[in-house]
């Protein structure tokens, strides 16, 4: 009983982070126009990036699907942070490293969902 409550906070925290960002994304905000531009991505990896971010906070809720979600939290935000600490810098246009403390707070959230959710993975071959 504890531990759904536990995953429910974690399912809210990352679901929080990632649509607070799409008011970002799909308005075409400097921040977010800057990254995309610096990874070599805009406008499409910003449209995309939000569309999937916001799939993915749907998902977390839907219970057939909440394993998948985790993963691909996971999967994005690994791929955010490495973007950070790779290209972007952990700084971006003076932050204060907001951005990149948002992302290793997915990540670790979404990396102890789909720790919880492991059992939930059914392979169906046929």
């Amino acid at each position: 009983m504890k531990t759904s409550y536990i995953n429910l906070i974690l399912k809210i925290v990352v679901a929080v982070i990632l649509l607070q960002t799409l008011l970002f994304k799909f308005s075409g905000s400097d921040e977010s126009v800057y990254i995309f531009t610096k990874l070599g991505a805009e406008p499409y990896g910003r449209i995309g990036s939000g569309i999937i971010e916001l799939i993915i906070s749907i998902l977390l809720f839907v219970n057939k699907t909440k394993l998948y979600a985790a993963i691909m939290a996971f999967g994005t935000m690994l791929v955010a942070a490495i973007s950070h600490l790779t290209i972007l810098g952990i700084e971006v246009m003076n932050d204060g490293g907001t951005l990149f403390m948002l992302s290793l707070i997915v990540l670790f959230c979404s990396s102890i969902l789909v720790f919880q959710y492991k059992n939930d993975f059914k392979l169906k071959l046929i």
